[in-house]
């Protein structure tokens, strides 16, 4: 089914109310569940999150538009606060951490192979890797820290194994920007991929932020601080790729295009009755959103919406398991590295990362740390070791 994103009026936003208890509904089996439904809903909580953050921000700077804004940016919030609330209680953090990796995994492979831009696919490829690696540590810290197989979240749909090491993801803060597209001449689906996954590490940045102190442990407290600081690297380097002369409006436009896409892509391919009916009303609330702002863009900047983006949304991105596609990736360019917004082998590095990695990572490596000797399998450690 293609979504004509001017044709589908989608419901008008004074109609887009809710109650308490659609807010707060019941949520997914931690178990029962398919994996990509967990995979879906991490997915569009960032997506949400990375609406209501560039909408305040827009606020700041655009006088005119605050009250628009303030409109849309509540029903955002409740959507928002839908989707995050279908996560189940009886995940531990750790466990949600490890779903969060397993975003970043599959749906940033996904993107990677959809791209057209030759360079930013590779920008995809070589975020995928680093996050790759994180999955791994993190699975070491659940087995060690709470005795708990990794694989029960990921169903068996995302290799549990090292990527490009953490401890060599540090890099200088200038050696993480990229080249950006050109709006005049990107493909929509690169405008729509970026902002996408620049969503997800956003998300995945402030998760790490704020559950990492709440652990007693010294090494996990450790591992959250560092691997939050290459998300935050990722964010960088996600962001950076979107073309800065984009207006406020041109900006907006693609938000609620890109959510609208996204919930798209989430109904066509969810299992879970229930939950994909939220996709399908959320579809039908963006595709509201969006014709309001193109409204907007017509009024304060007289130009056609067509100009930024076309009527057809792209084929929906896939929620599938990538792993004979990460395997080849992690053969082929494990090793390589930044030096400016460009990709070398690993000894062509700029001493500026080496000696900012050479500082940080002076005192120990909490991600060498939590991993020592882990080599994963079905159980847990604990379990072989009585085996």
């Amino acid at each position: 089914m293609a979504i004509k994103l001017f044709d589908s009026r989608g419901v008008p936003l004074e109609k887009q109310k809710f109650t308490w208890k659609e807010l707060v509904q019941k949520p997914i089996s931690k178990l029962d569940d398919e994996a990509f439904t967990r995979v879906r809903i991490i997915l569009m909580n960032g997506l949400e999150t990375e609406a209501l953050r560039f909408q305040h921000l827009c606020a700041r700077m655009n006088k005119d538009l605050q009250v628009p804004l303030a409109k849309v940016r509540r029903t955002e919030q409740h959507q928002q606060t839908t989707v995050n609330w279908l996560i189940s209680s009886d995940h531990s953090p750790l466990e949600t951490t490890i779903a969060y990796e397993q975003v970043a995994v599959e749906v940033t492979a996904s993107v990677a192979q959809n791209e057209p831009d030759g360079y930013l696919a590779q920008v995809y490829r070589f975020g995928l890797l680093e996050d790759f690696d994180h999955l791994y540590r993190y699975s070491a810290l659940l087995d060690r820290l709470e005795g708990k197989d990794a694989n029960n979240i990921l169903q068996s749909h995302t290799d549990i194994i090292p990527g490009r090491p953490t401890v060599d993801e540090h890099r200088a803060p200038e050696n993480d920007l990229r080249e950006h597209y050109d709006r005049t001449t990107a493909a929509a689906i690169s405008k729509l991929h970026a902002t996408t996954i620049m969503a997800a590490e956003y998300q995945t940045h402030d998760f790490y932020a704020n559950v990492g102190p709440m652990y007693a442990d010294p090494v996990a407290r450790q591992l959250y601080a560092e691997i939050a600081s290459i998300e935050e690297q990722h964010v960088t380097q996600y962001e950076s790729i979107i073309d800065p002369t984009e207006t406020w409006l041109e900006k907006w436009l693609l938000h609620e295009a890109t959510e609208a896409y996204n919930y798209y892509s989430c109904m066509e391919q969810e299992s879970n009755p229930r939950i994909k009916a939220i996709w399908e009303r959320f579809l039908d609330y963006e595709l509201g959103h969006f014709a309001y702002v193109s409204e907007l863009f017509k009024k304060y900047e007289r130009r056609d919406p067509a100009e930024v983006i076309p009527d057809t949304l792209p084929e929906p991105i896939p929620f599938r398991s990538n792993r004979e596609f990460v395997r080849k990736v992690l053969d082929q360019e494990v090793n390589l590295r930044t030096r400016g917004t460009q990709f070398v082998d690993k000894a062509q590095e700029e001493a500026a990362s080496l000696e900012y990695r050479r500082h940080m990572n002076s005192e120990g490596s909490p991600s060498q740390t939590v991993a020592a000797g882990y080599q994963w399998s079905p159980g847990t450690e604990l379990n072989r070791r009585v085996a």
